[in-house]
């Protein structure tokens, strides 16, 4: 009796290991039919489904400042607003517009350049913050007193003849 009770939960093993290895190659087939699918979208079709969801991504209320091409790196600095750990500067332009630029707050003068450079194109001008030239990229905004809405200027650059 004993060894027909044995040899029924051995038979009850083998069935369920052969389940097993059912289900894993069942998985491992649905697996290398979404890796098909995957390879069949060109480039276009996966740039376009990316715009789609970013799109979406942007009308959430914490980041519909953003404009429609937002990066990475504007997401991720306007997160960092919310949770206290970046600062706006405003830009002040020579036509009087105020741009507000968000940065980390331990952003370099180069980091709030390229902050700007991906939103306008500015080559003639520099940033200048109390009269005071912001020149050395390598320095920290806060070095130069920079701190959480304050405002820097586009101020033309002299040109030497």
């Amino acid at each position: 009796m004993e060894e027909a009770s044995e040899e029924d939960a051995g038979r009850q093993n083998v069935k369920e290991e052969e389940v097993e290895v059912q289900n894993m190659l069942d998985m491992t087939a649905v697996e290398g039919e979404e890796e098909e699918d995957v390879e069949s979208f060109t480039h276009a079709d996966v740039l376009d489904i990316f715009e789609e969801g970013l799109a979406r991504l942007v009308q959430d209320p914490l980041l519909c400042d953003l404009p429609i091409q937002v990066t990475l790196e504007e997401i991720n600095s306007q997160i960092a607003l919310e949770y206290g750990q970046a600062m706006t500067v405003k830009v002040l332009k020579a036509d009087g517009e105020i741009m507000p630029i968000v940065v980390v707050q331990d952003a370099s003068v180069l980091d709030l350049k390229k902050a700007i450079r991906r939103r306008y194109i500015w080559r003639s001008y520099n940033l200048v913050f109390q009269g005071e030239k912001l020149e050395d990229d390598r320095l920290r905004l806060k070095d130069y007193g920079i701190r959480n809405r304050d405002e820097v200027t586009f101020m033309k650059r002299l040109r030497k003849k």
